[in-house]
Protein backbone atom coordinates (compact mmCIF):
# COMPACT_ATOMS: atom_id res chain seq x y z
CA UNK A 1 0.00 0.00 0.00
CA UNK A 2 1.46 3.11 -1.15
CA UNK A 3 0.99 6.85 1.26
CA UNK A 4 1.94 9.61 -0.65
CA UNK A 5 4.23 7.72 -3.08
CA UNK A 6 6.21 5.36 -0.43
CA UNK A 7 5.40 2.27 0.73
CA UNK A 8 4.23 1.71 4.33
CA UNK A 9 7.35 -0.87 4.44
CA UNK A 10 9.44 1.92 3.18
CA UNK A 11 7.94 4.11 6.15
CA UNK A 12 8.86 1.10 8.71
CA UNK A 13 12.30 0.91 7.67
CA UNK A 14 13.08 4.67 7.81
CA UNK A 15 12.11 4.68 11.59
CA UNK A 16 12.78 0.85 12.38
CA UNK A 17 15.39 2.31 14.98
CA UNK A 18 12.74 4.22 17.20
CA UNK A 19 9.87 1.60 16.59
CA UNK A 20 11.98 -0.73 18.45
CA UNK A 21 13.06 1.40 20.88
CA UNK A 22 9.11 2.32 21.86
CA UNK A 23 8.66 -1.95 21.85
CA UNK A 24 12.09 -2.31 24.69
CA UNK A 25 10.65 0.86 26.78
CA UNK A 26 6.93 -0.17 26.65
CA UNK A 27 7.71 -3.76 27.39
CA UNK A 28 10.13 -2.93 29.90
CA UNK A 29 8.17 -0.43 31.77
CA UNK A 30 5.27 -3.28 31.89
CA UNK A 31 7.92 -5.90 33.24
CA UNK A 32 9.21 -3.89 36.06
CA UNK A 33 6.06 -2.54 36.83
CA UNK A 34 4.62 -5.82 36.80
CA UNK A 35 8.29 -7.36 38.69
CA UNK A 36 7.08 -4.93 41.87
CA UNK A 37 9.01 -2.10 41.50
CA UNK A 38 7.57 1.44 42.62
CA UNK A 39 5.50 2.98 39.76
CA UNK A 40 7.87 6.40 41.00
CA UNK A 41 11.13 4.46 39.89
CA UNK A 42 9.50 2.95 36.57
CA UNK A 43 7.39 6.18 35.54
CA UNK A 44 11.52 7.38 34.46
CA UNK A 45 11.33 4.84 31.46
CA UNK A 46 9.07 6.89 28.94
CA UNK A 47 7.35 6.34 26.36
CA UNK A 48 6.44 9.57 25.34
CA UNK A 49 10.05 10.62 25.67
CA UNK A 50 10.80 8.32 23.16
CA UNK A 51 7.83 9.38 20.84
CA UNK A 52 9.20 12.76 21.30
CA UNK A 53 13.09 11.78 20.43
CA UNK A 54 11.38 10.04 17.16
CA UNK A 55 9.35 13.20 16.08
CA UNK A 56 12.58 15.20 16.72
CA UNK A 57 14.32 12.44 14.46
CA UNK A 58 12.33 12.03 11.23
CA UNK A 59 11.98 15.63 10.81
CA UNK A 60 15.25 16.01 10.87
CA UNK A 61 16.24 12.94 8.71
CA UNK A 62 13.63 13.21 6.44
CA UNK A 63 14.38 16.38 5.10
CA UNK A 64 18.65 15.45 5.48
CA UNK A 65 18.13 11.62 3.82
CA UNK A 66 16.02 12.85 1.23
CA UNK A 67 12.87 10.46 2.48
CA UNK A 68 10.31 13.34 2.18
CA UNK A 69 9.26 15.90 3.32
CA UNK A 70 6.53 17.61 5.39
CA UNK A 71 3.58 14.89 3.60
CA UNK A 72 5.75 11.73 4.95
CA UNK A 73 6.08 12.78 8.13
CA UNK A 74 2.23 12.01 8.61
CA UNK A 75 2.55 8.41 7.97
CA UNK A 76 5.58 8.41 10.49
CA UNK A 77 4.15 9.81 12.98
CA UNK A 78 1.16 7.40 12.57
CA UNK A 79 3.21 4.44 12.57
CA UNK A 80 4.56 5.64 15.54
CA UNK A 81 1.54 6.30 17.71
CA UNK A 82 0.01 3.41 16.60
CA UNK A 83 2.67 1.11 17.71
CA UNK A 84 3.31 2.85 21.11
CA UNK A 85 -0.59 3.87 21.83
CA UNK A 86 -1.40 0.17 20.90
CA UNK A 87 1.53 -1.19 23.12
CA UNK A 88 -0.24 0.95 26.53
CA UNK A 89 -3.30 -0.43 25.40
CA UNK A 90 -2.62 -4.16 25.76
CA UNK A 91 -1.15 -3.40 28.53
CA UNK A 92 -4.54 -1.05 30.22
CA UNK A 93 -6.71 -4.57 28.28
CA UNK A 94 -4.10 -7.06 30.17
CA UNK A 95 -4.69 -4.89 33.44
CA UNK A 96 -8.29 -5.42 33.13
CA UNK A 97 -8.61 -9.03 32.48
CA UNK A 98 -5.95 -10.13 35.38
CA UNK A 99 -8.05 -7.30 38.21
CA UNK A 100 -4.05 -6.15 38.72
CA UNK A 101 -2.95 -2.65 37.91
CA UNK A 102 0.46 -2.21 36.23
CA UNK A 103 1.96 1.09 35.46
CA UNK A 104 -0.43 1.80 32.59
CA UNK A 105 -3.74 1.66 34.34
CA UNK A 106 -2.35 2.68 37.87
CA UNK A 107 -4.34 5.64 39.60
CA UNK A 108 -1.37 8.05 39.24
CA UNK A 109 -1.28 7.57 35.59
CA UNK A 110 -5.05 7.56 34.43
CA UNK A 111 -6.20 10.74 35.67
CA UNK A 112 -6.63 9.71 39.49
CA UNK A 113 -9.42 7.11 38.80
CA UNK A 114 -9.21 3.11 38.01
CA UNK A 115 -7.10 2.74 35.02
CA UNK A 116 -8.74 -0.31 34.08
CA UNK A 117 -11.45 0.61 32.14
CA UNK A 118 -12.28 -0.33 28.37
CA UNK A 119 -12.90 4.01 28.24
CA UNK A 120 -9.70 4.33 29.20
CA UNK A 121 -8.15 1.75 26.10
CA UNK A 122 -10.56 3.83 23.62
CA UNK A 123 -9.13 6.93 24.62
CA UNK A 124 -5.64 5.69 23.80
CA UNK A 125 -6.64 4.27 20.84
CA UNK A 126 -8.70 7.15 19.51
CA UNK A 127 -7.53 10.18 21.09
CA UNK A 128 -3.86 9.09 21.72
CA UNK A 129 -3.29 8.36 17.86
CA UNK A 130 -5.49 10.78 16.07
CA UNK A 131 -4.82 13.41 18.41
CA UNK A 132 -1.14 13.32 19.00
CA UNK A 133 -0.52 12.30 15.79
CA UNK A 134 -1.71 15.53 14.40
CA UNK A 135 -0.49 17.52 17.41
CA UNK A 136 3.25 15.88 16.82
CA UNK A 137 2.89 16.22 13.13
CA UNK A 138 2.12 20.07 13.63
CA UNK A 139 5.70 19.75 16.36
CA UNK A 140 7.37 17.91 13.49
CA UNK A 141 6.58 20.06 11.15
CA UNK A 142 7.89 23.52 12.71
CA UNK A 143 11.49 21.28 12.88
CA UNK A 144 11.01 20.62 9.79
CA UNK A 145 11.14 24.21 8.46
CA UNK A 146 13.36 25.18 10.38
CA UNK A 147 15.78 22.07 9.49
CA UNK A 148 15.15 23.13 6.03
CA UNK A 149 15.93 26.96 6.26
CA UNK A 150 19.38 26.10 8.34
CA UNK A 151 20.35 22.98 6.43
CA UNK A 152 20.70 23.53 2.76
CA UNK A 153 20.10 21.03 0.27
CA UNK A 154 19.31 17.24 1.40
CA UNK A 155 20.92 14.27 0.38
CA UNK A 156 20.63 13.94 -3.24
CA UNK A 157 19.80 17.41 -4.21
CA UNK A 158 22.77 19.75 -5.52
CA UNK A 159 23.48 22.78 -3.95
CA UNK A 160 23.75 26.08 -5.93
CA UNK A 161 27.42 26.05 -8.06
CA UNK A 162 29.37 29.19 -7.21
CA UNK A 163 29.52 31.62 -9.56
CA UNK A 164 33.59 31.96 -10.35
CA UNK A 165 33.66 35.83 -10.70
CA UNK A 166 31.67 36.79 -7.63
CA UNK A 167 34.60 34.10 -6.21
CA UNK A 168 37.05 36.14 -7.76
CA UNK A 169 35.69 39.21 -6.74
CA UNK A 170 35.39 38.24 -3.17
CA UNK A 171 31.74 37.43 -2.63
Amino acid sequence: MAIFGKQVSEYVAFQKGILWLIVIVALGRLGLSLAGIPNSSVKWLSVTAVTVLGLIYYAIRVHTTGFGSYKHLLPLLTIQNLLAHGLVALAIVAAIFTGRDNIYSAPEFSGGTDGKNWTHVGAHLVLGVVANTLLSWLVASGILFITKKLGGGSKGQELPKSNNRAAAAGA
